[in-house]
């Protein structure tokens, strides 16, 4: 995946809202999650933009997310839970795209979607 263009004020964003004051991969990964946990909010219909090996969501299939998935799962890349039988099922934010939200669901999804495609990594 190649890296996106530069964006000063979402880089601004991360650096000063998301990351201010981690200094190691815990701190970041837990900076993303407090972001996005305050940031979006469920419920909210997305489509899947991505494949991934370890998740059984197909391109174009259509989700409702419904939460962020615990803390614990989210120490090495974002997960969130979809409506997914009786419990949901955590899938990885970068696989989807909102659609019909407010603007800072849309804003924070975006940021993430940005900094993954920028190659960063907790």
């Amino acid at each position: 995946m190649g890296k996106a263009k530069k964006d000063q004020e979402r880089e601004h964003r991360i650096d000063m809202e998301i990351v201010v004051d981690a200094y190691d991969e815990h701190e970041r990964a837990m900076g993303w999650y407090y972001y996005l946990e305050d940031q979006l909010q469920f419920p909210f219909t997305a489509t899947c933009i991505a494949k991934r090996a370890t998740s059984p969501l197909r391109a174009k299939d259509e989700v409702e997310v419904i939460d962020m998935a615990p803390e614990d799962e989210c120490e090495h890349e974002i997960f969130v839970k979809i409506r997914w039988e009786k419990e949901g099922l955590a899938v990885f934010l970068s696989q989807l795209k909102p659609h019909h939200v407010d603007a800072e669901t849309k804003q924070a999804v975006e940021d993430w979607h940005y900094w993954v495609k920028q190659g960063c990594r907790f």
